[in-house]
């Protein structure tokens, strides 16, 4: 298949890693420990360690990433550029099963990009010679709305491990993205040129990318209150928040944003979670069924 299939997962970008965690796991998500990436700078380069590194909240379809520099000396990725401007949501990755289709794809549709670009991590740093996590990532260049690309995981088994799946939350399914942009029309351009699929128009404005599995939507900034009430707009373009399904009626967040006291509003389509409660990002947690799982987790 040389097209997108899913939403597969959104990176979380903050300055400090263990205050961005410590923020996820009051709200209820069980973390991975943490991993720091590494990869080939250029493609027939060697495996270098990286600067960034990471927590996890996987779910039963998809997962976030909280991403962080924990080594300014090492490649970053430039992921402090992309802090200067906000904290919050600037990594979106979509899922697909062919690596060298897609790319032949995307070079056939005009897109300047160089090859497949690896990513491997450990899933836990303290455990070296424990399971890899590997990638195979198709990365939109230039793109102004932040780092996008496509991923094939090479070794799924090694991060959706059981233990890794239940939330005190609750939480089983990355639905949605919400991306703000002054010309939706470009973005979403981009998004279906990396994605070979077509956009519509979405209820609120702009356009939506309507995956096998989630979605993704791309609109003006006058329609960001209709969706995500009281969300403030840093600049644009803006990757404002997620949409994430819990399997219980939503009772477990609930009751947990209550006790914990944690900025939030009711609003007909869920509950939203403060933007400053969730490391920059607007979590919009709604009632529904996962998705077909297709990791074999």
């Amino acid at each position: 298949m040389n097209t997108a299939r899913s939403l597969d997962h959104v990176g979380i970008a903050g300055a400090d890693l263990g205050a961005l965690a410590a923020s996820f796991e009051r709200l209820g998500f069980a973390l991975t420990p943490l991993a720091r990436h590494s990869g080939r700078r250029t493609q027939e380069g060697p495996v270098v360690p990286f600067g960034t590194g990471n927590h996890c909240a996987m779910l039963r379809d998809g997962y976030l990433e909280l991403i962080a520099v924990v080594d300014p000396e090492a490649f970053t990725h430039s992921l402090e550029f992309s802090l200067a401007r906000y904290a919050g949501l600037h990594i979106v990755a979509l899922g697909m099963d062919d690596e060298e289709a897609n790319l032949a794809r995307m070079r056939a549709a005009g897109i300047d990009i160089p090859g497949i670009a690896y990513l491997e991590r450990p899933v836990d740093d303290a455990d070296p010679s424990g399971p890899q996590a590997r990638f195979a990532r198709l990365i939109l260049p230039d793109a102004p709305e932040g780092r996008i690309f496509l991923i094939r995981h090479l070794t799924p088994e090694a991060i959706w491990q059981e233990r890794f799946l239940s939330h005190p939350n609750r939480a089983v399914a990355l639905a949605e993205l919400v991306l703000v942009s002054a010309s939706p029309a470009e973005t979403a351009a981009r998004l279906s040129r990396l994605a070979g699929l077509p956009v519509s128009p979405d209820e609120a404005g702009g356009f939506a990318l309507t995956l096998p599995r989630g979605r993704v939507r791309m609109l003006p900034a006058e329609a960001l209150p209709h969706v995500f009430p009281g969300v403030a707009i840093p600049s644009l373009p803006f990757i404002a928040g997620i949409t994430l399904l819990t399997d219980d009626g939503s009772e477990a967040i609930t009751r947990l944003l209550a006790e914990r006291r944690i900025p939030h509003r009711a609003l007909p389509t869920g509950l939203l979670v403060d933007p400053e409660a969730a490391g920059g990002a607007a979590i919009l947690f709604r009632a529904g069924h996962t998705f077909i799982n297709a990791h074999g987790a």
